[in-house]
């Protein structure tokens, strides 16, 4: 511990001689050069030569948890300890760019080494599973000249913080069987999870059981409630975006419901209002004393959510074009995005062996309806990784015009603070114009819900069969979307 104050207080005197060099320096790319080639080439692919030609025969590595190594000992330690078997374990490190800095060491007017000191992040894949954050630390590195090579002659790693501390970690989530047990504590039968990230669908995952003694297959279908409503609402978008429809024309020229027909209000009736739910309906007609549908306020005027809006819209959109929803759905995104899982309704080609039955809190099973006809607003099957097909042509912008994305995404109307609907979808502002969109879906035995961060492209899918499976969401956004995670569940619990 002495001695590595001592060279600590050796290298800030150091530090103090000479000012850092400018990132244009040539001294500056060198060592980033070979800062590169020791953890890009040697570090994250365990290539163990690379070491061995950068590190000096005197090097030194000084460890805040580890203590002292040298050469010798450091190579026998990474060949078999953490290079021992990389197919099972695997660590990356990440240098923190911003971070770096380096100061030339000189003796007189020759330079003869140089001090690098930043910040770096390791990152860990276990027995082939997701990528997770680990730790990170601050690093000096002392590179000394040796007849003109560049060579790694000290190594400080310190201030280690191990992700157990940070907002990403969750240990449930280091390997399936601890998410299993996870899920019987919380009395959640079966969790679908979809993870996008770089615009991809990256990793889906089905656990639990489909029903009692029969595992979940990855393919499991679920009922996710209101999450057909973006579909819907993408079906509207896609039409506008090829100019077939048009989202600020009155509703009431291609449909009008009896229910309100001697409305004047209907003649108001657009798609735009339909979308961010400023219709004036309530959620469902059945809601009303009366059973019938009706204008509760001027459309466009202020927020309610409404599920009979969508169904609004699905008759118009069936009376001009002459094709059920699902025919235009279909046409326009399951078939283009290969959803072969996905309908509006049960049909003789539904795999009822994979549809997850729902639950109350207590664990008993509702009867399953099979909903034989379409409802714009409700009942879409599917499953994790059509779901995600679908939000990844969200990020990616298909079918869209930049004039129409940007219509979707824009605030239509206030819901709470920091949050409202745009078109189709949630919308979450974290300020400097970072944001997320968003949707769930609730019905008996199903809560679902999905995020996306446009931006940044990443995008997470949670599929539960159970009436209160939100109990589980605060953990899976945090662990899998981290600060932006975190900043949605306070905005959701303000």
């Amino acid at each position: 511990m002495r001695k590595n104050i001592a060279l600590s207080c050796l290298f800030l005197a150091a530090l103090s001689a000479y000012s850092q060099v400018d990132k244009s320096a040539d001294l500056y790319k060198a060592i980033l050069h070979k800062d590169s080639l020791l953890f890009n080439v040697g570090f994250n692919t365990c290539n163990i030569s690379e070491f061995e030609n950068l590190l000096s025969e005197k090097f030194e590595f000084f460890h805040d948890k580890d203590s002292i190594s040298y050469r010798k000992e450091f190579l026998y330690n990474l060949k078999n300890g953490l290079c021992k078997s990389p197919t099972t374990y695997q660590s990356r490190r990440e240098l923190v760019a911003e971070s770096t800095a380096i100061y030339p060491l000189y003796k007189g007017k020759v330079l003869y080494g140089a001090i690098q000191t930043g910040n770096h992040k390791f990152y860990e894949a276990i027995a082939g599973n997701k990528e997770t954050f680990a730790s990170s630390a601050k690093f000096t590195h002392v590179w000394l000249l040796e007849n003109g090579v560049w060579k790694l002659n000290k190594s400080l790693s310190y201030d280690h913080q191990d992700s157990k501390r940070g907002i990403n970690y969750s240990p449930i989530f280091d390997n399936d069987a601890e998410i299993e047990k996870w899920l019987i504590e919380n009395k959640v039968p079966t969790l679908g999870i979809g993870v996008i990230k770089d615009g991809k669908l990256q990793q889906v995952k089905v656990f639990g059981e489909i029903k009692k003694g029969a595992a979940a297959p990855f393919n499991t279908i679920f009922n996710v409630a209101s999450l057909t409503k973006p579909i819907t609402a993408m079906v509207a978008l896609k039409l506008v975006s090829l100019r077939k429809w048009n989202l600020d024309e009155p509703i009431y020229k291609y449909w009008i419901d009896p229910d309100v027909a001697k409305d004047k209000n209907c003649k108001v009736l657009t798609t735009r209002h339909i979308l961010s739910h400023q219709t004036g309906f309530a959620n469902w007609r059945g809601n009303n004393k009366d059973g019938r549908l009706s204008f509760e306020f001027v459309p466009g005027t202020k927020y309610q959510y409404s599920g009979e809006g969508f169904e609004y819209l699905r008759e118009a959109l069936e009376a001009k074009f002459h094709k059920s929803i699902n025919q235009l759905a279909s046409e326009l995104i399951f078939i283009p995005l290969q959803m072969t899982d996905t309908k509006y309704f049960w049909d003789d080609k539904t795999d009822s062996s994979r549809v997850a039955i729902g639950y109350n809190e207590n664990g008993v099973a509702y009867e399953t309806v099979k909903n034989k006809t379409a409802n714009a607003a409700d009942n879409l099957l599917t499953t994790v990784e059509d779901y995600g097909r679908f939000l990844v042509s969200i990020i990616n912008r298909e079918g869209l015009t930049e004039k129409v994305f940007d219509d979707m995404v824009t605030h239509q109307v206030a819901t709470k603070k920091d949050k409202y609907f745009g078109l189709g979808f949630e919308l979450y502002a974290f300020g400097k114009s970072e944001y997320a969109i968003s949707h769930g879906g609730a019905d008996k035995g199903c809560q679902t819900i999905v995020f996306v961060l446009p931006k940044t492209k990443q995008g997470l899918i949670i599929f539960t069969n159970v009436d209160d499976g939100y109990k589980i969401y605060e953990k899976l956004l945090i662990h899998y979307l981290g600060e932006y995670g975190r900043k949605i569940f306070e905005i959701e619990t303000k």
